[in-house]
C-alpha cells in the first residue's frame, strides 16, 4: 500500500511570530535596544502590542503617540493595541475565564492575522495583568520577560501558577546596579540576560534627536539645569496629595540650597496641573528659574539632550539610569518616609525604594557630598554601611518568605551583622517578629482552641472558692 503524500500545508514550516507587550516608552526603548543587540532569535514577524494601563485610557495618550516613538517603530512589522483587542474591558482589571481561553486565542489570531503561527511572547510585569492575561491566552507559547526597571531586583510580587512560570525562559534587564542580581522569577531558575548599555544608549540618542517635545526642556542660558523627576505616589495611596506636593517643593528647595539657579521639573504625565503652579511660586520666592516640561518626554532622552547638573527624585528608575549609564550627579528625597508608609510590607515598590535609599545621597542630608561633582553621581552611602546585595536578599525574604524560603539564612545573617539603626530603617519590628527573625520581639504564643472558655470557667471557680472561704464554710468540691 503506497504512502499518502503529505499536503503542502502540512509540510510547510510554521512561521514564527514574536509579540512584544509594552506599556511605556521606557519599556519600548528597552525592547528596541534588546532587538538591536540581537537578544532575540530571528522571527518571521514581530508585533508590538501596546497597552494603555492608565486609570482612564480614553483621556491618556498611549505610548505609540509619545514624542519620539516613531524612532522605535521600525523594529516591528506591526503595532497593535491591547486596549482595542479586549474593549470595553480595562487592561488592568480583565482576565479571561479558563473556559474562554480557546475562543480568545482564536479571536486574537484572526484579529492580528497570526494564522497557525508559532507564537513567542515577550512581556513586562508577568505577575499582573495585562501581561498575565496575554500569557494565559497563548498557553503553548514560550515566554521571555523584560525587566520593568528597579522592580526586577525585588522578589516576584505574586505566586505564579507553575503552568505560567515554567514557560518563562529568560529575564532580560538593563544592568542598572552593576553586580546586583535580580530576584524576579528566581524561584523558576530562569536565565538572566543583560541588555547591553551601549545598545540602550544608542536608542536614547535617536529619541533625543526627535524634535517633538523638547522645546520646553531647553531654557535659554549656558548653565546646566537641575532636573527634578516628579512621581504620582498619591494615586497609589502611598502618600496623600499634600504630602506629595510637599515632596516636590522640597526638591526645589534642596536644589536651590545647593546653588542651582535653573531647574527643570518633569511631572508625572497624570499628575494634577496645580502642583506645577505651586512649584513655580516656590521657585520665584527662592530666585530660581523654573521650567516645567509640558510633553511626556522620556527622562533618559533628556539626559542626552540637556546633560543636567543634578538629577533629583524619589525612587524612580530614571535615577539609576542617570547614575549608572550617564554618570550624572543624583540625589534622593522622601525615601525614609516611604519606607515607613509602604504597606503591606510585600509592596512591590519596596525594592526600588530600598535600592535608591541605600545607594544615593540624600538631597537635604548629604549636601557636602552633593557639592562635589566628582563623587555625587557615583557615591551615596557606601557598601561598608549598606551592602546592597545582602540587604536586598534580606528584604526579599521578609517580603516573600513563602515564595523564597531559601533566602532565610541570608536574612538572618544580615540582621545579626548590621547595626540596629540600619536594620530599623529597612525592616519593621512586627515583620521581624512575625517571621521569628533576629531583631524582632518575643513572639506571642498562639491561642489554644477553646482557651477563652476555659479561662472563664477557671475565674468562676476561683470566685466560688473565695466566697466560700470568706464565709467560713467548707468548700464543696466534686469528686
Amino acid at each position: 500500500m503506497s504512502a499518502v503524500p503529505a499536503s503542502p500545508a502540512a509540510s510547510r514550516p510554521r512561521r514564527r511570530t514574536q509579540i512584544f507587550l509594552a506599556s511605556t516608552l521606557y519599556g519600548a526603548a528597552t525592547l528596541a535596544a534588546a532587538l538591536d543587540a540581537e537578544c532575540f532569535a530571528p522571527a518571521g514577524r514581530r508585533l508590538l502590542l501596546v497597552t494603555n494601563n492608565a486609570a482612564t485610557p480614553e483621556t491618556t495618550p498611549p505610548l505609540d503617540a509619545a514624542p519620539g516613538f516613531e524612532r522605535l517603530r521600525d523594529r516591528f512589522d506591526r503595532v497593535v493595541s491591547w486596549n482595542e483587542a479586549i474593549s470595553p474591558y480595562h487592561p488592568g482589571g480583565w482576565a479571561p475565564r479558563p473556559g474562554d481561553v480557546p475562543l480568545w486565542e482564536r479571536h486574537l489570531r484572526l484579529l492580528w492575522a497570526l494564522g497557525d503561527d508559532e507564537v513567542e511572547l515577550v512581556v513586562e510585569s508577568i505577575q499582573v495583568r495585562p501581561a498575565l492575561a496575554l500569557v494565559q491566552l497563548f498557553p503553548d507559547a514560550p515566554v521571555d520577560v523584560y525587566a520593568d526597571g528597579l522592580m526586577s531586583y525585588g522578589p516576584t510580587r505574586n505566586r505564579l501558577d507553575p503552568l505560567v512560570g515554567t514557560r518563562v525562559r529568560r529575564l532580560l534587564h538593563l544592568d542598572l546596579v552593576p553586580g546586583l542580581r535580580p530576584l524576579l522569577l528566581d524561584e523558576f531558575d530562569v536565565e538572566r540576560r543583560i541588555v547591553p548599555a551601549e545598545a540602550f544608549l544608542s536608542v536614547l540618542d535617536a529619541l533625543a534627536a526627535a524634535p517633538d517635545g523638547f522645546a520646553s526642556a531647553e531654557p535659554p542660558g549656558e548653565e546646566a539645569p537641575a532636573l527634578l523627576l516628579g512621581q504620582y505616589l498619591s494615586a497609589l495611596d502611598i502618600l496623600d496629595v499634600e504630602e506629595e506636593e510637599e515632596l516636590h517643593l522640597a526638591m526645589v528647595r534642596g536644589a536651590a540650597a545647593l546653588g542651582h539657579r535653573r531647574i527643570v521639573f518633569k511631572p508625572h504625565p497624570t499628575a494634577p496641573a496645580h502642583w506645577s503652579r505651586r512649584l513655580a511660586e516656590e521657585a520665584a520666592g527662592l530666585g530660581v528659574e523654573l521650567v516645567v516640561l509640558e510633553a511626556p518626554v522620556l527622562a533618559e532622552a533628556l539626559y542626552r539632550r540637556m546633560r543636567p547638573a543634578l538629577v533629583v527624585g524619589c525612587f524612580s528608575t530614571a535615577l539609576l539610569t542617570a547614575r549608572t549609564l550617564f554618570g550624572l550627579p543624583t540625589a534622593r528625597t522622601g525615601t525614609g518616609l516611604l519606607l515607613e508608609r509602604l504597606t503591606p510590607y510585600e509592596n512591590g515598590n519596596r525594592a526600588p525604594v530600598t535600592i535608591v535609599d541605600a545607594l544615593l545621597p540624600d538631597l537635604a542630608g548629604d549636601r557636602d557630598l552633593l557639592a562635589d561633582p566628582a563623587t555625587a553621581g557615583t557615591a551615596g552611602r557606601e557598601p561598608a554601611e549598606v551592602r546592597l546585595g545582602e540587604l536586598l536578599d534580606a528584604v526579599g525574604y521578609a517580603m516573600q518568605p513563602l515564595l523564597r524560603p531559601d533566602l532565610r539564612p541570608a536574612a538572618e545573617r544580615y540582621l545579626k551583622e548590621h547595626p540596629e539603626a540600619v536594620v530599623r530603617r529597612y525592616f519593621k519590628r512586627r515583620r521581624l517578629t512575625a517571621l521569628a527573625l533576629p531583631g524582632g520581639g518575643t513572639r506571642r504564643r498562639l491561642p489554644i482552641p477553646g482557651e477563652a472558655v476555659l479561662r472563664r470557667a477557671a475565674r468562676f471557680a476561683r470566685r466560688r472558692l473565695t466566697r466560700a472561704s470568706r464565709a467560713g464554710a467548707k468548700p464543696v468540691t466534686s469528686g
